[in-house]
C-alpha cells in the first residue's frame, strides 16, 4: 500500500474541529520542512461541488470522500523526493469517521481497518482556540460542538495509539507550537 521509502519518511496528520487552522498550518509546515508534500482536505472540494449542483451529501458521498482521502495519501507518498521527508495530511479518516457517526450513527468498518494499518508519525490536533469563520461548507460553529468534536477526535487518536500533540495558539505562536511538537519525532 505504501512506498518502499515509507518508513524513512514522516507522515503528519493535522486534525481538529472546523476552522482551527489545519490547512494554513499544514501549508506552513510543508514549506518549512524542505518543501514537504501537502495533502489538502478532500471533503471541502467534494462538498463544494455538491453545493454547485444544489445537492446535500449522503452516506455514500462521505464514503467516497473517505476512499479519496486514502488514495490521496498514497499518491502523495509517490511524490516523495530525495530531500522530501514529510507528508502533511490536512484532515484524514479520524474526522471522517466521527462525521459518519454524528450524521448517520454508523460508519463503514473498513475505516477502522485502514486506521489500524495506517502508519503515522504524529497527529497534530488543532485546538478550537481560533475563532470560527463561517463559510458555505462548514457546519459546526457552535463552541460547545467544536469542543465535543475535539474531544471525540482526541479519543480516537488515543484509541488507535497515534502519537499526537495538541496545538494551540494564534498565528506565529501556533506554527511555533507545531514546530516544537515535530522536533520531538
Amino acid at each position: 500500500m505504501f512506498s518502499d521509502n515509507y518508513n524513512e519518511k514522516k507522515i503528519i496528520v493535522l486534525t481538529g474541529p472546523e476552522s482551527t487552522g489545519k490547512t494554513t498550518l499544514g501549508r506552513q509546515l510543508a514549506q518549512r520542512y524542505n518543501n514537504g508534500v501537502f495533502v489538502p482536505e478532500y471533503a471541502r472540494e467534494y462538498v463544494e461541488k455538491l453545493q454547485c449542483v444544489n445537492r446535500s451529501y449522503t452516506y455514500e458521498d462521505v464514503e467516497t470522500i473517505a476512499q479519496h482521502q486514502v488514495t490521496n495519501l498514497i499518491e502523495a507518498q509517490s511524490r516523495f523526493t530525495f530531500d522530501t521527508q514529510y507528508v502533511f495530511v490536512d484532515t484524514y479518516l479520524i474526522i471522517t469517521k466521527i462525521w459518519f457517526i454524528h450524521c448517520y450513527k454508523s460508519y463503514p468498518q473498513w475505516i477502522d481497518e485502514s486506521l489500524r494499518h495506517f502508519h503515522v508519525n504524529m497527529v497534530l490536533l488543532c485546538k478550537p482556540d481560533l475563532p470560527w469563520k463561517p463559510d458555505p461548507v462548514r457546519e459546526n460553529g457552535d463552541d460547545e460542538m467544536r469542543n465535543v468534536l475535539y474531544n471525540e477526535y482526541l479519543q480516537e487518536i488515543k484509541a488507535f495509539g497515534f502519537p499526537y500533540s495538541e496545538i494551540g495558539g494564534v498565528g506565529e505562536e501556533r506554527l511555533q507550537n507545531a514546530l516544537a511538537a515535530l522536533s520531538k519525532i
